[in-house]
């Protein structure tokens, strides 16, 4: 990693290597995933909202479940909800006793379009990981599951 960053001098620690491999690598596969994304008109915020309300089912989610539940923190749920309707993959609905209370649901073209989604993701997941056995991935998946527990 040192030449890939142009770097004369050692890292100086095993932790700051390792910090460093772990962001430009989750930049790197964030990029792939992002073009692949933008073919379809969607950030990858806007994907991971789709796969929370899928997941949620015909129930929806509140947008404080939404918040709390993405992979990466968003700021502001309701601009990125307000943006997401506009393109008419999800609906908001009030609730008629207290009208703060609103729930989110996937709409037929948001499930339409991640299921159209689904094949071409999992297979640059596929690509992405091709170079690690299952045991390395397993293994990569536990230190990454450890080290955020340890955070926590």
């Amino acid at each position: 990693m040192i030449a890939e960053l142009k770097q004369s001098k050692p890292f100086q620690s095993l932790q700051e290597e390792a910090y460093l491999n772990v962001l430009r690598t989750a930049d790197a596969l964030g990029r792939h995933l992002d073009q692949l994304l933008k073919r379809r008109g969607l950030t990858a915020t806007q994907y991971n909202v789709l796969r929370i309300l899928r997941g949620a089912g015909a129930g929806g989610a509140t947008c404080r479940d939404i918040g709390e539940r993405l992979i990466n923190a968003e700021p502001d749920v309701t601009r990125l909800l307000d943006r997401m309707e506009r393109l008419e993959v999800i609906a908001r609905r009030r609730n008629d006793q207290d009208r703060r209370f609103v729930t989110v649901r996937i709409t037929d073209r948001g499930l339409k379009l991640l299921a159209e989604l689904d094949r071409p993701i999992q297979e640059l997941h596929k690509q992405q990981f091709a170079c690690l056995s299952e045991e390395e991935l397993t293994q990569l998946i536990a230190g990454l599951e450890k080290t955020r527990e340890g955070l926590t």
